[in-house]
Formats: structure tokens, sequence, C-alpha cells
């Protein structure tokens, strides 16, 4: 369920403001089949993959490391973005508090698997 409705401005810098936790990924706004959610996190997530979506990651604050199966590793600092495509397998990493943006298809499904090397 998105946080805001259309036509809503939405102001990213006090939405991360508010998170206290170490983990939080939500919904900010639905655009036509698609979500646009807010992480903010420290540490790693689970190997997963997402097979009927592909992911744009847009790191906003802090530096994010995505791992992928076969070892190669992306590295986002802010501003930087990249799409991963449906189906691969990857993990993200917070390199102390990082805040990013993630679009994908609504209700994506996350497919978890068994650490990967």
């Amino acid at each position: 369920m998105a946080r805001h409705p259309a036509l809503a401005v939405i102001d990213i810098r006090a939405e991360q403001a508010e998170v206290t936790e170490s983990y939080r990924n939500q919904v900010l706004v639905d655009v036509n089949s698609d979500c646009m959610r807010l992480a903010v996190f420290e540490g790693e997530y689970r190997w997963h993959q997402h097979p009927d979506s592909d992911e744009l990651f847009l790191v906003v604050a802090g530096t994010l490391q995505i791992d992928l199966a076969g070892g190669n590793c992306i590295e986002l600092t802010e501003w930087q973005s990249v799409v991963i495509p449906a189906g691969t397998v990857h993990r993200t990493r917070a390199i102390g508090r990082t805040v990013n943006l993630t679009c994908e298809r609504k209700g994506a499904q996350t497919v978890f698997v068994e650490a990967v090397t």
C-alpha cells in the first residue's frame, strides 16, 4: 500500500529523517503498474531475486553495495543508479546508514535463496 497518493508532493529528506529503526523499506507512491520505495537501512539484506520485475536503485545518501551471484559487486554512492534485471540473484549491503529509492513492479515477487558464493 502506497504511503502517498498521486499528486502529493513527497519530501524524501523528511521521509528518511523519520526513520529511527535500522531497517525500513516502504512504498511511497504507485506509478502505473510500478511503485517507488524508500529503503533506509544498515547492514546487509538477504540474497534474493525478483523473477518478474527489474529493480532500479537510486542512492540518495550513503553507499550501497549490490553483490551479484557469481562474485561481482556494484557500488553506488550518492546520486548514482543502476537497474538489476529481473531474475538476477543479488543482495544489498549498506555501508553505514544508507538511503535509496527503488522502483519495481507493484507486488513484485521476492524469492529468497541460500547464501551465494
